[in-house]
């Protein structure tokens, strides 16, 4: 099987490059090593994972260069990973956000639909559920709500894929996400603030006086679901209207507070944290809290790894030689 990632420098896309490939897929990765954050951990994961598949630097939104990528590779399946990510930065970066999330979208669609790609999975995000209040959330759940231009990137990504899977009978599957963390994670996110904060006897910032709740999902959790949804294309009865456009929550299936997260940095780590406590910023939601269900039923996943365990490997690798922006 050929398989296309793009987004293949990013948290996700390197290590699930490697895993497909020690599973017998031809693998290419594209990525265009933007400076959303340090590219040295980009260009790190690269090295680390990318035994065994081909690299090339590419960017999503250059329509021509992906039409000729696809026209020339003939890819089997495609895995969109390739996105402008941090809901904060929309706020003050949103043509950054259109330009990769929409138009890059498109171009993977159009490329696709023209090229005769079987299968499309592409990255969705739990914000997508913006203002919902009911939990757990699910894939049934009313998604119209979004509080960052991020989220809203997002669900229109979910929309254009269902119209391609109608119009052009190619099958789809989003993934949302949620609050993915562990080894080779990214620099903007809480995990590694903290880190870096509480090692460097600084303090770290307490959004919503800690009155918070993420469904933290470890790494190899999120690249076992996604396989298992890549291996298995949507069949027509587990969609609506007939059209084998679908849309999955993968996540750990509980959630954690704020502070018992913080609590198990400090602990593996060895040191407490110095806290200034904050209101909520704009874009930011007070809970997230995956239903599991439908991939759980449909494709097998299950999760494996419990938060003391992921923030002891995240910490572990923290700490190490690995890291290449300790």
């Amino acid at each position: 099987m050929k398989i296309l990632i793009t987004g293949v420098a990013g948290f996700i896309g390197s290590k699930l490059a490697y895993e497909l490939t020690q599973r017998g897929n031809e693998v290419v990765g594209i990525d265009n090593i933007n400076d959303y954050y340090d590219t040295r951990l980009k260009e790190a994961r690269l090295r680390h994972f990318g035994n065994g598949w081909r690299f090339i630097r590419m960017d999503i939104a250059d329509h021509k260069a992906i039409d000729k990528l696809f026209e020339h590779e003939r890819f089997d399946k495609v895995m969109n990973l390739a996105a402008q990510a941090g809901v904060r930065y929309s706020i003050t970066n949103p043509y950054a956000y259109m330009q990769s999330n929409l138009l890059g979208f498109l171009n993977i669609l159009e490329s696709c639909r023209h090229h005769g790609v079987k299968y499309l999975v592409y990255a969705s995000s739990s914000s997508v559920y913006g203002m919902n209040t009911k939990t757990p959330f699910s894939e049934d759940d009313i998604v119209i709500s979004p509080v960052s231009l991020y989220a809203a990137s997002k669900k229109s990504n979910e929309l254009m894929a269902h119209a391609y899977s109608k119009l052009y009978k190619l099958p789809t599957t989003g993934l949302r996400y949620f609050t993915v963390y562990g080894p080779w994670g990214r620099p903007d996110m809480s995990p590694m603030l903290f880190a870096k904060a509480i090692s460097k006897g600084e303090p770290i910032k307490v959004f919503n006086n800690g009155n918070m709740f993420r469904d933290f999902t470890y790494i190899d959790d999120i690249i076992e679901g996604t396989i298992r949804v890549i291996n298995r294309m949507p069949a027509i009865e587990e969609c609506a209207n007939g059209v084998r456009a679908n849309v999955y929550n993968i996540g750990c299936g509980h959630t954690t507070h704020l502070m018992e997260f913080i609590g198990e940095i400090e602990k593996n780590l060895g040191k407490k944290a110095e806290k200034i406590y904050l209101p909520m910023q704009p874009g930011d939601v007070y809970q997230t809290f995956a239903d599991t269900t439908k991939l759980e039923h449909e494709r097998g996943y299950r999760p494996k790894i419990l938060l003391p365990e992921g923030i002891q490997r995240f910490v572990k690798w923290y700490r190490s030689e690995d890291n290449p922006i300790l």
